[in-house]
């Protein structure tokens, strides 16, 4: 049984503020990190494979098939199912966006392998690679930080891991799969010769440095091989089918096809994308080429789905969609290891019937806010900006008119000085009717002065999830990770949802 600590739910202490011991999770952390800058001219050209996309058209789709197609020649099942003998009772976790390899990532990993213990596998949804799926990333990204989790870790890839083709996300996790023949060359100056002009390709010595990071996760109960980048596992009563979301968060014709028949029959099911389908108070049902959408399937009755698990935003939320008087869980799990995505900028959510009542995300929004406050003050060199969590806890509560996650310290006062830092941040998504200027907030704040927020002091805001499986429910709970001691020794359950189980097979 675990014991947690006060959540941030609970107290400030609980959230990572204050004065606290470090945590010892530099311990685990090799002698010298490379530290990831988004504002590093040299990432953001290595990374240009997904703006190019967008541009010339995306090639995903195309390349996606040639390596399931070779898995196929290989002996993998056409479903692509697999299955996993576990006992009646059974728990995994879920982990998403976690390869960043500095401070946030390597914070998460004790709290993860204590919460983790017992667990029969785990699930990365979403970029197990920062900044571009090197291979010779993976040594410190992901075999260091968990070579201390004895069960097998099985994976989807985020649109990091596509940024070099997949290749090393196909090696690491499908069995060794050699690279692909080059593609043909395209005709001259269309849009797919331009993109293949200007296309990001890995270094021709990448990998070399792969087999000696496997032996950090070489115990025979770590293996792991899965079908390709997309897959289904049976495990006890449910099915967990992941999808492969590629570079832009669609699907291809034939996956979208293969996803409508795994999804068949009255098992429950549960989807791990890495494109969540209900994030930031809207919702994105995820296009599938050809016609329909990912949330097509997930709503349709006959296909028993439970849950939607997704990564690529870096932080936790929860809408519970009422379904034709059924309740499904939209999660959005992507706090595992790399900056912090803001929560204060989700407006009051009303979407898919879903409320404030029933809405749940961590960091809360208050923390969100004082967080990204004092980054500014601290970037700006003005210290009035940066709000105190309970300054910031009170003016969203004012903002958005809603009982505060936790309650603000006693004598707080919201003055004009937050509203207008409140208002500059977008703190809800939307500007005070009397300012005229704010900083980037929403989709901007979410591309632009999100991913430069990386900090290497506590708090940090991470999560991952574990799931308990029985034939008749799902318990399914949300862990932080502050990078303070007292939240390694006991993680803080920030959320947590039971799932009953229509039948049991």
């Amino acid at each position: 049984m675990l014991r947690v600590s006060d959540s941030s739910r609970d107290t400030a202490q609980g959230a990572g503020w204050g004065s606290a011991e470090p945590g010892a999770y530099k311990q685990l952390m090799p002698p010298h990190v490379r530290k990831v800058s988004w504002l590093d001219p040299r990432t953001l050209w290595a990374a240009r494979n997904g703006v190019l996309a967008s541009w010339f058209g995306d090639p995903t789709g195309r390349t996606r098939g040639r390596w399931v197609a070779r898995r196929q020649a290989a002996g993998v099942p056409a479903d692509k199912v697999f299955r996993r003998e576990v006992p009646d009772r059974f728990s995994f976790m879920v982990i998403g966006d976690t390869g960043e390899g500095g401070d946030s990532q390597y914070a998460a990993v004790p709290g993860f392998l204590k919460t983790g213990r017992g667990t029969e596998f785990a699930v990365i949804t979403s970029d197990v690679i920062y900044p571009v799926g090197s291979a010779d990333d993976y040594g410190n990204n992901f075999f260091r930080p968990y070579r201390d989790y004895p069960a097998p870790i099985y994976a989807i890839p985020g649109n990091h891991d596509w940024y070099e083709g997949l290749g090393a996300f196909m090696r690491v996790f499908c069995g060794d799969t050699p690279p692909l023949a080059p593609a043909p060359r395209p005709r001259p100056l269309g849009r797919a010769w331009w993109r293949a002009l200007l296309w990001h390709r890995p270094h021709p010595k990448d990998g070399q440095h792969l087999d000696e990071a496997r032996k950090l996760r070489s115990a025979p109960g770590q293996q792991a091989e899965q079908p390709g980048p997309y897959w289904a596992l049976d495990a006890g009563p449910v099915r967990l089918v992941g999808i492969d979301t590629g570079l832009l968060g669609t699907l291809d014709a034939e996956q979208g096809a293969w996803l409508r028949e795994v999804s068949a029959g009255p098992r429950p099911k549960i989807l791990l994308t890495g494109s969540p389908l209900y994030v930031d108070g809207e919702h994105h049902p995820c296009p599938i080429d050809g016609g329909g959408t990912v949330d097509d399937i997930v709503r349709d009755p006959e296909h028993h789905y439970v849950a939607a698990i997704g990564g690529d935003i870096h932080n936790y939320q929860r809408y519970p969609v009422q379904v034709d008087g059924r309740t499904i869980q939209y999660v959005v799990s992507g706090g595992g290891g790399a900056f912090m995505h803001a929560t204060h900028t989700i407006p009051r959510v009303s979407v898919g019937g879903v409320t404030e009542r029933d809405f749940r995300c961590y960091p809360l929004r208050g923390d969100s806010l004082a967080f990204y406050s004092r980054l500014y003050a601290r970037r700006l060199r003005l210290p009035r900006v940066g709000l105190s969590e309970s300054e910031a806890t009170a003016v969203i509560a004012e903002r958005l008119g809603v009982e505060p996650g936790r309650a603000p310290g006693p004598g707080t006062r919201v003055t004009r000085r937050t509203r207008l830092v409140a208002s500059l941040l977008g703190a809800g998504g939307r500007p005070d009717r009397t300012s005229r200027f704010r900083l980037p907030v929403r989709k901007t704040y979410t591309q632009l002065f999100s991913p430069s927020s990386v900090t290497y002091t506590p708090p940090f805001f991470k999560s991952f999830l574990r799931l308990d499986v029985s034939a008749r429910e799902i318990r399914v709970r949300c862990f932080a990770a502050t990078g303070n001691r007292p939240q390694e020794l006991d993680p803080p359950l920030e959320d947590e949802v039971v799932i009953p189980l229509e039948r049991a097979l």
